[in-house]
């Protein structure tokens, strides 16, 4: 179809007021606020559904999920990236529903300034909304009450730009946590910063390590109380992996715990009961590796950490070991790609899961973990659901680290299938790199089958949606030597799109069957976040600048926007001034999302740097026919 008639396609629902929208000539990329027209995709992406009789009503949960929502946030507001301590990126407002989603449209924008990759969400706190930019890593206050957010204040850090050439994946970050009057946020430069969230100005920074390790800070602190808890970046360069707290308001390291080396160093103790007994023993974070080698093994923590209050537990999971050569680190390479149960307070492990023994094909650990309370075989068990990057999707006693469930989400062939017993994925022995050998059609790629984009999960629907990939590599290895600060690497890679074609999909799971539900497939990787509401609406974004809204229920696309870039941040929601329900989100393509496998397709877009957020008919606080914001002035005549 040409793209001159796209417009003349978007459908009317007679039971709302939309209009249809005929605009011949128009492209099908334009968008008019003002008209309050937009042009959906030529071809909407395709819907799979599992079979079922009839869809199931509003309250139905399909799995019987339940959520702790502390630390219960007032409902219009978003203090940190996943919104709870259980990362479920769940908002309670529902103006904004499947009957009324499709009018959406820009309400206004937001441009930083800043190219690489825009991986965080936004947060708002009363009238304010507070945003992080990637290197140089700035800070914005907006003002809600103002027409298009105006600027409050700006906090400059001034990162060292050496970090940039330390970043192996963009020089990114993936967001802010609210406390205590603070903004909390890590520098590429490997420092937290604390900045007041009135004026702007710093109130302390922490260097927690040094770029000439090759490690640097991405990752989005978690708050806990007068604890917050980071982590570091670096595995490609052979950094040593590790958490800490820190004291919100001194910015004090109370505790850290590294992921490789003796067990003193990893904080393991008395109290350390990991389920499977391959991961008992002593020091088995030296033992697992080669002489040394523990020393640079990667393992790094730059992706999601959860809180249960009830267990006074954090959980989060460690990077790819290093190097990425497997031939020159045989052993189980314990604590890389691992999930990790601790004492909040202490940092003391409880205890350990290796979701890819021995990695050999960069599949990290780090995704989020998602809480809840979940009926398995007849029986609630507290559970944290893990979409992993090697395509198993884990539904894990959080409790006592058991997998109770794992099944892939994604295509692969690295393994053939999982053993509960042991609680290790059978790995193909026809698909296990060696050196100076290529291996084709290795599936998933070192992307994985999901990345680091957070999914979320609802508590009405009881599923957990999130953005997936499809995607294979030829692989092959040559030995790396460990140079400070210098790729440690190894890896020589070209990714494809797997079976089917389309490189990115986006799925609602059931974590107590460990089944799709339905998925969206999208021809660029789905490299987003997502963002569930209790209007049944979901939200996210994909790699060449398509945002959409989906049924929560039926995986229908309600509503789709072209944004000036791709998006691989996270969609967040909040009641503005005027108790009106908005929804936000950045575009500026980056990170994994731009490696040559989505580049090489037709459409894939440029970079970019730009806010928007969208409200029901775009309206707005002080915006919209004939009116004039109070402080500025019209020259017209009478």
């Amino acid at each position: 179809m040409p793209r001159a008639r796209l417009a003349d396609r978007v459908e009317v629902d007679s039971r709302s007021s939309i209009r249809r929208c005929v605009v011949p000539g128009v492209a099908a990329w334009l968008f008019v606020v003002s008209a309050g027209c937009f042009a959906q995709a030529a071809e909407p992406p395709a819907t799979t559904a599992a079979a079922a009789p009839m869809p199931p009503t509003a309250t139905t949960s399909l799995s019987g999920a339940t959520i702790n929502f502390a630390p219960n946030d007032p409902a219009g507001e978003w203090h940190s990236q996943a919104r709870d301590y259980a990362n479920s990126r769940y908002s309670p407002l529902h103006q904004i529903d499947t009957g009324n989603v499709g009018k959406l449209r820009v309400a206004w924008t937001f441009s930083d300034g800043t190219l690489h990759g825009h991986e965080a969400a936004p947060l708002v706190i009363a009238d304010t909304m507070y945003v992080v930019t990637p290197f140089p890593d700035m800070a914005y206050a907006l003002d809600l009450t103002k027409p298009g957010g105006s600027i409050k204040w700006t906090f400059k850090p001034n990162p060292s730009p050496v970090a940039i050439g330390k970043a192996c994946c963009d020089a990114v970050t993936r967001g802010v946590a609210y406390a205590n009057g603070k903004l909390i946020y890590n520098l590429l430069d490997d420092h937290t910063v604390a900045v007041d969230a009135k004026t702007g100005k710093e109130v302390w920074r922490t260097r927690m390590d040094d770029p000439k390790t090759g490690a640097t800070m991405t990752m989005a602190p978690l708050v806990v109380g007068n604890k917050v808890f980071v982590g570091n970046s670096g595995g490609e360069m052979g950094a040593q992996g590790w958490i800490a707290a820190l004291d919100v308001d001194t910015g004090k390291e109370l505790w850290r715990a590294y992921s490789t080396g003796s067990d003193q160093r990893v904080l393991i103790g008395n109290d350390f009961k990991p389920f499977y007994s391959w991961m008992k023993g002593k020091d088995l974070g030296i033992s697992t590796w080669p002489a040394g080698m523990w020393k640079h093994g990667g393992s790094t923590v730059w992706g999601w950490i959860s809180y249960d209050p009830d267990t006074n537990l954090i959980y989060y999971g460690t990077s790819n070991p290093s190097p990425r050569v497997p031939a020159q680190r045989p052993g189980y390479n314990l604590w890389a790609t691992t999930i990790f149960a601790r004492d909040a307070d202490t940092g003391m492990a409880r205890w350990a899961y290796q979701t890819t023994p021995h990695d050999q094909w960069d599949y990290d650990a780090v995704n989020e973990d998602i809480l809840m309370d979940l009926p398995v075989n007849g029986r609630v068990r507290k559970v944290l659901v893990h979409l992993d990057r090697n395509a198993y999707a884990y539904t894990i006693d959080r409790t006592t680290g058991e997998v109770l469930m794992a099944t892939p989400f994604s295509y692969l062939n690295w393994s053939t299938g999982f053993d509960m017993k042991t609680g290790m994925p059978i790995v193909n022995k026809d698909k296990q790199p060696r050196p100076d050998i290529k291996i084709d059609n290795l599936c998933p790629s070192d992307l994985g089958g999901k990345e680091w984009p957070p999914a979320a999960a609802s508590p009405r629907t009881g599923l957990v949606y999130a953005g997936i990939l499809n995607t294979c590599m030829h692989l092959s290895n040559h030995e790396a030597g460990y140079i400070a600060s210098t790729p440690y690497d190894g890896m020589d890679i070209t990714r494809y799109a797997a079976p089917g074609g389309n490189l990115g999909e986006f799925m609602a799971w059931n974590p107590a069957t460990g089944k799709k539900v339905w998925a969206i497939k999208e021809k660029f990787m789905t490299m987003s976040g997502a963002l569930a509401t209790a209007g049944d609406v979901v939200f996210y974004g994909t790699a060449d600048g398509w945002f959409r809204a989906v049924d929560a229920r039926s995986g229908k696309v309600l509503w789709s926007q072209k944004l000036g870039s791709g998006v691989v941040g996270q969609p967040m929601t909040y009641l503005g001034p005027d108790h009106r329900q908005y929804v936000a989100i950045y575009s500026g393509v980056g990170g994994n999302a731009r490696v040559p496998v989505d580049k090489a397709v037709a459409g894939f877009p440029a970079q970019g740097g730009t806010l928007y957020v969208f409200s029901i008919d775009g309206d707005a606080v002080g915006m919209g026919a004939g009116v004039m914001p109070a402080d500025a002035s019209s020259s017209a005549k009478p």
